[in-house]
């Protein structure tokens, strides 16, 4: 009986190593050919291409993640940006805000300095401080007292008029009544025709009232009202307020006058204190042309003559 020889369920081929020995040459064939002519270049090219799919899916996930940082490091970046330009704006608006008070502030003390320099009075610049503590009064506090020689009764103005008056007087500070207090009263005239009257507060809103003046009386809308003068607190001529509106009743025989200030505090901080010795004034002009008298030299012969031969 004839041995049976055992199926032959794998087929071996060449060994491993004559393997790698004929792919090496191969390569190495392949190496020398395309180092001397590019006949390879056409085909490595067409590898490439076909190929490219499979680099592009390989690569796809590694390049989103990448996408995906880039993102949100981006979006961080911009937030911190946005967030450091809504600062460094508001900061600029809040010193452009100000610059713009500062510019209003220094107009307006230019202006009070040329008031000052225009008028007859000698005045001291004040600042307001705050409002008075009382909400049923119209009332401010300034930064000079009694330390600044500071009197009660001294009026305050500002480049557009008059303001008020001094009534209380402190060691640093000093209270001053606004025009529209209801306890105040200036007099007045109308600079058109001069008529002569007297302006209350109604410590009601900002506005004046002319009481107690006849129906027919010569004042029509828009008339400028300045201090008389004829008080010795207030010098001739100040604007006080303008004249709103003029009504009459028929069971009434004064008229009904409502004016509004010239001047106001809502503006500026800064106002002129004046001073109420005129005396003095006029003690210094009268000193200055005494002097110009004395300088003279035909003063100084009358003089000299009137030793001599006793007065004419």
């Amino acid at each position: 009986m004839d041995q049976q020889q055992a199926p032959r369920f794998f087929i071996h081929g060449p060994s491993p190593f004559a393997r790698l020995i004929v792919f090496s040459t191969l390569s190495l064939a392949l190496m020398a050919s395309d180092s001397k002519s590019s006949y390879l270049h056409q085909v490595r090219q067409l590898l490439v291409t076909a190929i490219h799919p499979l680099h592009f899916v390989a690569f796809s996930p590694f390049k989103l993640a990448n996408d995906v940082q880039s993102y949100f490091v981006a979006q961080q970046s911009l937030k911190n940006e946005i967030e450091v330009l809504k600062k460094k704006n508001l900061y600029q608006g809040v010193q452009l805000q100000s610059l713009a008070m500062f510019k209003n502030e220094n107009d307006n003390l230019r202006t009070l300095l040329e008031t000052s320099k225009a008028g007859a009075h000698s005045s001291q610049l004040a600042e307001i401080m705050y409002t008075g503590r009382d909400p049923f009064t119209h009332k401010v506090i300034v930064n000079l007292g009694a330390k600044n020689k500071i009197l009660a009764g001294q009026a305050v103005v500002d480049s557009a008029g008059v303001i008020g008056q001094v009534t209380r007087v402190f060691t640093y500070t000093s209270e001053v009544t606004l025009l529209t207090d209801k306890d105040l009263l200036i007099p007045v005239q109308v600079e058109r025709n001069t008529l002569r009257a007297i302006v209350f507060g109604n410590g009601r809103n900002n506005s004046v009232n002319l009481p107690y003046l006849p129906a027919n009386v010569d004042i029509k809308k828009g008339d400028k009202l300045v201090t008389s003068g004829i008080d010795g607190i207030y010098p001739p001529g100040l604007a006080v307020a303008i004249v709103e509106s003029v009504n009459t009743n028929v069971r009434s025989p004064f008229a009904q006058i409502v004016a509004i200030p010239a001047a106001g505090t809502q503006n500026h901080r800064q106002v002129l204190i004046l001073t109420r010795d005129t005396n003095n004034l006029v003690a210094k002009d009268i000193e200055k042309v005494l002097g110009a008298d004395a300088q003279n030299p035909l003063n100084k012969k009358e003089k000299v003559s009137r030793r001599n031969h006793g007065p004419t």
